[in-house]
């Protein structure tokens, strides 16, 4: 009698592995049950569930082109639930979505210029000095402050 695919047999267990269990079937033929199909929760140890020389109850689940034949001990149990039923998380209803306050921003006053002067090139030539020294301020700090932690011998390169 053939093997194929979704059967159910019954085989022993010829070793155990840490990735799953080698099990003899009929015909002088051998499967694998991979770790995973052992059992339907988490397996932190396999010989906690199968030892050499049970007898199992297994399905196959897949043969591969080289022979090699896949089986699945906790899909042949009579109470296992089908992969996909397994697979699905339960549903959970999400609350209505409920926007959150904003943030309260204080109002910005609107610009107001300091002093009126006659001439407008007068505040534009005041605002530009005042931003290239605050400018050459920020950069003589960022200097002074990354100046020491270049490495290298202390001295400046030519």
């Amino acid at each position: 009698m053939s093997i194929e695919v979704g059967q159910k047999i019954e085989g022993t267990v010829s070793s155990v592995k840490n990735f799953g269990a080698f099990v003899n079937l009929e015909n002088n033929q051998s499967g694998m049950i991979h770790i995973s199909e052992v059992s339907d929760g988490f397996i932190k140890d396999i010989n906690d569930f199968l030892t050499a020389g049970d007898t199992v109850t297994v399905k196959v689940i897949k043969i591969t082109d080289d022979g090699k034949i896949n089986l699945s001990l906790r899909q042949a149990s009579e109470n296992a639930a089908p992969k996909e039923e397994r697979n699905q998380k339960p549903v959970q209803e999400k609350p209505a979505y409920q926007k959150k306050p904003a943030f309260k921003q204080q109002a910005k006053p609107a610009f107001k210029p300091a002093a009126q002067e006659s001439n407008d090139t007068d505040d534009f030539d005041k605002m530009m000095s005042r931003f290239l020294k605050d400018s050459e301020d920020n950069l003589s700090s960022l200097r002074r402050n990354t100046e020491g932690k270049r490495g290298g011998r202390g001295g400046r390169r030519k």
